[in-house]
């Protein structure tokens, strides 16, 4: 099967389909890694509801993706920042949604963690830790009145307000002392956010880090894990061997997760990504291999995802939602590519013809007929 696509500069090719579509297939026997899904959510894009404003979702898509990872043996990690939270998906909406996740997944509620921030509170608003403390408390207690675990998310709010290190260790200990299960908590970098840029009291994630161990060993047994997402294998590996035991390292490197998931002689991460959401048949077939000790095949299955991953995750990496929403467009998730806020329109043309060619090659296409005709649909809406 041939397609023509554009180039970046301004020419064409031909591109020939080579790659064979892996299934999807439930894994026969659990993971021997904790592998959270960060989703995406379905926007409806036949309301008459302005982008700008409250969001509006489709969601028996919505919910029928998450079933679909559930089904590949993933947890969910709900309303972060893979669904556009605080990028297009704000509070109201991001309770709703946890609300119908945990409800839709019936006896499989307990595979997912909901992400709980501060993005309640105006920015311009917040002017003491107390402030940020109760906005906190206020998604934490949503959430487990919900009977919801939780991921507690880097928050804008306290990023504003905090005058030193220690402030940061005094809102997470007042914070995690309320939560009824042990907690995931998120670094998330200026990368993702570039509103987050100097958490943890400063630009040098060294000293960073310091204080986020510290919170985490003044609170160690209210923590499940942390999820740093850095796009730095080294640093997270250096802080996955000073956590305090039965504190998990959850990787959030959409840039070598393969191997950090792997894990060396001295310890491994578990995973909560985004690109599970776009790579979920060969991640799960390839955590299924490592389960069984079969490295060989793990690592065939996870390296064709890498160039697709380093692609969607791209500078600047906040748009990397685009690239998560397109692949499940021509995969068939949903019938349209449309996003909520209108993040659809975040990348340029040749970035998804890339994308394209590099699923395919992964066999990530389950469908190869049907995603050539998404992609020329694509193609005619630039003009191409």
């Amino acid at each position: 099967m041939k397609i023509k696509l554009p180039k970046s500069d301004g020419s064409t090719e031909t591109y020939v389909l080579e790659g064979e579509p892996l299934p999807a297939r439930k894994p026969r026997a659990p993971f021997n890694r904790v592998a959270l899904a960060a989703a995406h959510v379905v926007a409806d894009p036949l309301t008459g509801a302005d982008p700008s404003g409250s969001p509006a979702i489709d969601w028996e898509r919505t919910l029928a993706f998450r079933s679909h990872l559930l089904d590949l043996g993933f947890g969910i990690a709900e309303a972060m920042d893979t669904s556009q939270r605080g990028m297009g998906l704000d509070w109201p909406r991001a309770l709703e949604l946890i609300g119908h996740s945990l409800k839709s997944a019936g006896k499989r509620a307990g595979m997912i963690y909901s992400g709980c921030g501060t993005d309640q509170l105006p920015i311009a608003e917040a002017r003491t830790l107390d402030d940020v403390i109760r906005a906190y408390l206020e998604q934490f207690h949503a959430v487990q009145k919900r009977d919801g675990r939780v991921i507690m998310m880097a928050s804008r709010a306290l990023l504003r307000v905090a005058r030193s290190p220690d402030d940061y260790v005094k809102v997470y200990s007042r914070v995690l002392a309320e939560a009824d299960r042990p907690v995931i908590l998120h670094w998330l970098g200026g990368m993702f956010d570039p509103a987050l840029h100097g958490y943890w009291g400063t630009d040098d994630l060294g000293a960073a880090m310091e204080t986020c161990l510290a919170a985490i060993a003044g609170n160690a047994a209210r923590i499940d894990g942390i999820k740093i997402s850095l796009l730095d294998d080294a640093r997270e590996i250096a802080m996955r061997r000073r956590l305090p035991e039965g504190v998990k390292m959850y990787t959030g490197d959409d840039f070598n997760y393969p191997k950090l998931i792997a894990g060396d002689d001295q310890g491994y991460s578990h995973a909560l990504l985004g690109i599970f959401d776009a790579i979920a048949p060969a991640a799960s077939a390839a955590l299924s291999a490592l389960a069984r000790g079969n490295m060989t095949k793990y690592e065939a299955l996870m390296a064709p995802t890498v160039p697709l991953s380093r692609l969607i995750f791209r500078a600047p990496t906040q748009y990397y939602k685009t690239g998560i929403v397109f692949l499940a467009w021509l995969n068939g998730h949903q019938n349209h590519f449309v996003m909520v806020g209108g993040a659809q329109a975040m990348r340029p043309l040749p970035y998804f013809t890339e994308i394209f060619k590099l699923a395919d090659q992964a066999g990530l296409l389950a469908d190869p007929p049907r995603a050539a005709r998404r992609m020329k649909q694509m193609l005619c809406l630039y003009g191409a």
